[in-house]
């Protein structure tokens, strides 16, 4: 009888969250639906695909649309199927089986679910207890007396909203001899990106995406910038038809409105600052909320000793959240569902006599 491998019986896979809710703040998406105000654009350009061809295999447009949008040269770009697929890549064919990366703690999953998939030996450096803050200096030495061949981690930081500026990041580049991935999924609410700086390193990747402030989650349309020679190893490792037409398309749609990219992204941390500071009030009024932390991201996480009855709570109000233990990761919604949610945790408190 066929057994499954080892390394499949060991790894668990991804579960979201499954129902259908009138509010979802569970996954970090973007409120606004590009569709609505480019609709017709895209339809167009749908109509116009030729089903019947393979895809651009370096997706070119979608390429020198991301190129223009955040003034990286094109050839320092690659496109993914998502960056899932770009961490798979990178897990896959710029390590070999045993060496070890390093991650964070709490950070991604799919660092490590990657990592270990391809037998890497993932090392996992936990983050400061108190804020859940990174430091540095500890990932520069365990890096450099680890034997580490490649460390991987979030910025801003999914799921604790916290980030690291630019000089620190820059610092441990600078410091180790093993590759540094920086995954700057949610960077377009901050300010401290070293996406500028791939030229200068041959030993850093930085991870972008369509996802999160671009609002296009559902073309699965991610990029790795890079050096040249870590740029065509990516393009040569990568299946040649990686990224489907009609995402290119999209993506290239997307790309193109950079002007309504930044007003969407400043009314989504417009979005963020209000409910951090609803939660910050909820905290001062109920004890079981023990933090809110300061997000430079589109979420804002809370610490609570309740997060479970809160969480379910909060489905039977269909409302959907991210719970993650004494943590619960809440996406910034419209300013209906924000509004929702505040009065709906209000309300669940009070039941629980806090």
């Amino acid at each position: 009888m066929y057994e499954l491998t080892k390394k499949l019986k060991k790894i668990d896979s991804y579960e979201p969250i499954d129902g259908d809710f009138k509010i979802r703040l569970d996954a970090n998406e973007s409120c606004f639906n590009f569709n609505d105000d480019f609709g017709d654009e895209i339809a167009e350009a749908v109509k116009k695909t030729s089903l019947n061809r393979y895809p651009d295999p370096l997706a070119t447009p979608a390429v020198k649309a991301f190129s223009e949008f955040y003034g990286v040269p094109e050839k320092y770009v690659t496109a993914g199927n998502g960056s899932d697929e770009l961490i798979s890549i990178i897990a896959a064919c710029f390590l070999e089986k045993g060496d070890k990366i390093l991650t964070l703690s709490p950070d991604f999953s799919m660092y490590a679910f990657y990592s270990k998939l391809y037998e890497l030996k993932v090392e996992v450096l936990p983050k400061e207890e108190i804020y859940n803050t990174v430091n540095i200096s500890k990932i520069i030495d365990y890096c450099n007396t680890g034997d580490i061949k490649a460390v991987i981690f979030s910025n801003p930081c999914n799921p604790t909203s916290l980030g690291i500026k630019k000089s620190e990041i820059l610092r441990l580049i600078k410091s180790v001899f093993c590759l540094v991935i920086i995954d700057e999924a949610y960077m377009d609410f901050w300010t401290e990106s070293v996406l500028d700086e791939v030229q200068n390193f041959d030993n850093l990747i930085v991870l972008k995406t369509c996802s999160k402030a671009l609002g296009a989650a559902a073309i699965r349309l991610g990029f790795a910038v890079a050096s040249d020679t870590i740029t065509n190893a990516m393009r040569a490792a990568k299946s040649p038809y990686n990224t489907d037409t009609l995402s290119q398309e999209i993506g290239k749609i997307v790309l193109s409105k950079k002007d309504y990219a930044d007003k969407n992204t400043a009314e989504i941390i417009k979005s963020r600052e209000y409910l951090q500071k609803e939660l910050l009030n909820l905290s001062e009024e109920f004890s079981c909320i023990d933090k809110v932390y300061d997000s430079v991201t589109n979420f804002v996480m809370i610490k609570t000793s309740k997060g479970l009855e809160i969480y379910n709570a909060l489905l039977k109000e269909s409302i959907s959240v991210r719970y993650m233990g004494i943590y619960l990761r809440i996406t910034a919604g419209t300013p209906s569902e924000n509004e929702a949610l505040v009065n709906a945790l209000r309300k669940i408190l009070q039941s629980l006599g806090e």
